[in-house]
């Protein structure tokens, strides 16, 4: 059963892609938190996760606000001038 107030991942990607998205979530009004398992690991002596992956996390309960921002940060075109 999952509660309005849980955490829950909406993205994962590089920091440009990741930092991107939380600013546009973050401009909308949307609270966002970035989680970095890979360095989180290294401080604590550990090996895990991946250098370049990043994980983007939000309320559940912002998650129907947040859809539309998402799906259009993850098909931009980021290469287009």
């Amino acid at each position: 059963m999952t509660n309005k107030n849980d955490i829950i991942k909406v993205f994962t990607g590089t920091e440009i892609q990741v930092l991107l998205l939380k600013g546009e979530l973050e401009a909308n009004g949307i609270p966002a938190m970035i989680r970095d398992d890979f360095n989180s690991a290294l401080s604590a002596g550990f090996f895990s996760g991946s250098p370049s992956s990043l994980y983007l996390f939000i309320n559940e309960a912002d998650l129907e606000k947040a859809q539309p921002i998402i799906d259009e940060v993850n098909h931009t075109d980021s290469y287009e001038l």
